[in-house]
């Protein structure tokens, strides 16, 4: 024993008999992202540029250190729920204040709805919808125009309105330029962004974050933001929340260890820029555009600390979900981000992800069942294959299912499930899908269906269906069988009623 306890301590003679973090923990740099991070999501985060400028136990002190002003952004009411504030204090080289006049700027972007109530510019659609793949705005050809991020941006549909708090947007963007001393702010919503061609290098009040095709990007409202192309032009996703913020599900009887971990989220460390020179911000406010310009980087954080930051979050890390032993599990099994509605305990819109994992149920029809659902079903594709519905979707592209009506596999798909050998089977394979799944009715935008957009439909042609059979015919003479023998079955027992009746009267 004594031996043993003398190689241990030979073995530990070079380590200290203490050893304390010496700092808080963030993510390294890699190959493809040159930024460190903070890990968590929805706790209080602390980041300085140059140290000591968090004040100590005080917000507002009468004067910040280097003289720095300090300014907080309310993401919430100032007096709801403490689990529900959402705010951070900048401690930055100028207020926002320090800005030109703003005027209405709707040439900016004609194409960006937020009303989806009684405008022209949608209209409700019931019948299913798939696109091709948007296209990406030219670069190089002597005609080619440059459209950066904001400008790209076209809106697909949603339901509610900015102005009354209620509802979220769809929308697709395509841009081949970068966003050059320009910057935007949404002070409608929350956007979740969703890049599906080339990374976005994006620069928010409270530092950088590079987000790259599979990962999944939260900008909260009210705070601005620039986006530079670091591999060209670029294509992708955005679903905007008019109505609340996107949180993490509850995770019920999963417990803490499935679906999307909080420390799987990615914060920003603080940097800011000295920068002198003319800029432009856009702000989208009541659903409109609006524009000024000031003298100087609205990037010049020097420290913040809050819970209304931006996240980023690499969706190959989400933990799947299924059933092991028989039946499908509902797809919202695999929810990322829900906003809530003003109905109790519904969902307005959730965020799904479809990514690589192993199916084990056994006398299961495993692909996606024959379905009417209340909810609509947009769903687009990152990349890979995706072999869920019977229209075609590819990476870059859209589907649509209305609320309610009826969607499903092809007769050959359904017919080749139900003779499979089934065995253990790994599904999704390189392939990242996603579906915003949102309560109720959807309207879609005039664009889509027959503006620019509707160049990108691909029609659904009504008579896949034809080639549908109704098997059960096939088993004619085994119903007629059946029946009879529950004819005779049916008279049988209702003899022995009537002689058990005869037999307690006499």
């Amino acid at each position: 024993m004594s031996s043993a306890i003398s190689s241990t301590s030979a073995n530990l003679a070079g380590v200290p008999q203490t050893v304390r973090a010496t700092g808080q923990y963030t993510t390294a740099p890699t190959e493809d992202d040159p930024y460190a991070y903070l890990p968590g999501h929805g706790n209080r985060f602390i980041s300085e540029a140059l140290p000591g400028v968090i004040p100590r136990s005080q917000n507002t002190p009468q004067r910040v250190k280097y003289d720095l002003y300090s300014e907080q952004l309310n993401g919430s009411a100032v007096n709801t729920k403490r689990t529900e504030i959402r705010h951070v204090w900048m401690y930055r080289v100028r207020p926002s204040v320090a800005h030109g006049d703003v005027a209405p700027c709707p040439s900016v972007n004609e194409h960006i709805e937020s009303s989806f109530t009684s405008n022209p510019a949608v209209e409700a659609c019931a019948s299913q919808q798939a696109w091709d793949p948007f296209p990406i705005p030219e670069t190089g050809a002597a005609d080619a125009s440059a459209v950066n991020f904001v400008q790209g941006i076209r809106t697909i549909g949603g339901k509610g309105d900015v102005t009354m708090e209620q509802g979220i947007a769809i929308h697709v963007y395509a841009a081949n330029a970068d966003m050059e001393r320009e910057a935007f702010c949404n002070n409608d919503g929350e956007m979740l962004i969703l890049p599906q061609q080339g990374r976005l290098n994006i620069t928010t009040e409270l530092g950088s974050l590079m987000v790259r095709p599979g990962e999944v990007f939260l900008m909260p409202s009210g705070m601005r933001f620039s986006v530079k192309l670091p591999d060209g032009p670029s294509r992708g996703y955005i679903h905007e929340a008019f109505a609340d913020r996107h949180i993490l599900p509850e995770l019920g009887v999963i417990g803490a260890n499935g679906m999307a971990l909080d420390r799987g989220f990615l914060a920003p460390l603080a940097c800011f820029y000295v920068d002198e020179n003319p800029w432009s911000i856009t702000y989208k406010f009541g659903g409109s555009l609006h524009k000024c310009t000031q003298n100087h980087t609205p990037f010049d954080v020097v420290a913040w600390h809050g819970n209304h930051v931006p996240v980023k979050y690499d969706l190959n890390d989400f933990v799947n979900l299924a059933n092991a032993s028989k039946d499908q599990a509902d797809p919202t099994i695999y929810t990322v981000f829900t906003v809530r509605s003003c109905k109790e305990d519904t969902p307005l819109s959730e965020f799904l992800i479809f990514t690589e994992k192993w199916i084990t149920a056994e006398g299961t029809f495993r692909p996606p069942y024959y379905h009417r659902n209340m909810s609509t079903e947009i769903m687009g594709l990152v990349f890979g294959q995706y072999g869920g519905s019977s229209h075609v979707l590819a990476p870059g592209g859209l589907s649509y299912e209305s609320s309610y009506m009826p969607h499903g596999e092809t007769y050959e798909t359904w017919k080749a499930a139900t003779e499979r050998q089934l065995e253990p089977t790994k599904i999704c394979e390189g392939t990242m899908a996603f579906m915003f799944h949102i309560r109720g009715a959807v309207k879609l935008t005039k664009w889509a269906l027959h503006g620019d957009g509707a160049n990108s439909l691909h029609p659904s042609e009504a008579s896949q269906w034809d080639s549908i059979r109704p098997g059960f015919f096939d088993h004619a003479e085994q119903i007629a069988a059946d029946m009879a023998a529950q004819t005779k079955r049916q008279e049988r027992e209702e003899a022995e009623r009537e002689e058990l009746i005869r037999r307690l009267q006499s």
